[in-house]
């Protein structure tokens, strides 16, 4: 069994980076569930079980360029 670790930055807004292993990601949360570099996550209202769908490059675009704007503005 091996060790998992993540950690999620907040950004203010639903807009968030994860921190992994693997390495930084842009997210963004909403009331229906999370855009990530790995797709969607849709809540289904049953604790511990989500749909997840991988693969929306404008969705990733977007949140990668939205978490910018935001990270360079708070540095002002």
């Amino acid at each position: 069994m091996g060790f998992r670790f993540q950690k999620r930055i907040k950004l203010g807004g639903g807009f968030g980076l994860n921190l992994s292993k693997s390495g930084i990601s842009p997210s963004l949360r909403t009331k229906m569930g999370t855009f990530s570099k790995s797709g969607y996550s849709v809540k289904t209202g049953i604790s511990g079980l989500r749909y997840q769908n991988s693969g929306c490059t404008v969705l990733i675009a977007f949140t990668g360029i939205i978490t910018f704007l935001i990270f360079t503005i708070k540095q002002l």
